[in-house]
């Protein structure tokens, strides 16, 4: 059996998984954001819960620039404190088992990879949609890194610079789900400004002021999977994230294609845009299939 430890903004998820990629037992802990002294102890204690006698490695997901070879994180995303923090090296030394760690993005794209929708394709991308744009760029069936560990940290795309302010608008401004969840929030008056449910539930019942808003992030979407496309012309680009699971995003998002490509005649590309077969556990598989081929030299896929 394998640890699988996932570390998100709200959430430490954490389980026992096989080689097959089965989860045998899974649960979640809320995540310390204070500092990293007590980071660190909810880390070990949920280890320490476990019994390690049977367990032949531990793989994290976690935010934050990673140089996976090292195990060092740099710039930890939500988690300023873990700031060339090595957490794998630590956990090695004290628990004596193999430990390997990614980014969550690329956790997410690599399930794909592994078991998911992009398994067959040899070049591809995948987007997680959530705060940001997570996901990973994958070339000849491999995860492509990049010299500066940047590769697929399509957040930072840049959309828009105003030339005299020198401002900019990034990918993640413009297709945030949890910024288009808000607005939609507020304008409808919802009590929880992060219910998403509540939000699509506007949308898929054709209200007015909820569909501009939806409509108006597809067509921001739309225009940066066209983007993508000419970039590197993949087989497929998967959608994931916490909103992947709704259908009519989907749809709304083949409507935009339509729309941008109508909109511009020249564009001859055509984007094969499909949904992530993982959602709420992606990290947790990816996490499984990083170790499996950094750590496990039996693992053959």
């Amino acid at each position: 059996m394998y640890l699988v430890i996932d570390i998100g903004g709200t959430f430490v998820k954490f389980a026992l998984m096989d080689g097959a990629g089965n989860i045998l037992t899974k649960g979640k802990q809320r995540t310390p954001t204070a500092n990293l002294t007590e980071f660190k102890n909810k880390l070990h204690s949920i280890i320490e819960n476990h019994d390690l006698s049977s367990v032949k490695g531990i793989a994290l997901s976690c935010p934050g620039t990673i140089d996976v070879d090292t195990g060092m994180i740099y710039y930890g995303g939500s988690f300023p404190f873990l700031h060339e923090v090595n957490l794998a090296k630590e956990l090695e030394e004290k628990y004596g088992k193999d430990v390997s760690i990614d980014n969550d993005g690329k956790c997410a794209a690599l399930a794909e990879l592994w078991l998911g929708s992009v398994k067959d394709a040899k070049d591809s991308i995948v987007l997680i949609l959530g705060s940001g744009i997570g996901g990973g760029i994958i070339i000849n069936g491999k995860l492509h890194r990049g010299v500066n560990l940047s590769a697929g940290e399509v957040s930072y795309v840049m959309s828009q610079m105003n030339p005299i302010t020198k401002e900019g608008k990034f990918f993640a401004y413009d297709c945030s789900a949890v910024q288009m969840v808000r607005r939609i929030a507020e304008i409808k008056n919802l009590e929880d400004a992060t219910d998403g449910e509540g939000a699509f539930e506007y949308i898929k019942q054709g209200d007015e002021e909820a569909n501009a808003i939806f409509n108006k992030y597809c067509i921001y979407l739309a225009t940066q999977i066209f983007n993508l496309q000419y970039i590197l012309d993949p087989e497929i680009i998967a959608i994931g994230g916490g909103i992947s699971a709704q259908p009519i995003l989907h749809d709304r998002i083949q409507w935009a294609l339509s729309e941008v490509k109508k909109a511009n005649p020249l564009h001859i590309a055509n984007p094969n845009v499909m949904g992530c077969k993982f959602q709420n556990d992606a990290n947790l598989y990816g996490a499984l299939y990083h170790f499996f081929t950094t750590k496990n030299n039996e693992f053959v896929g």
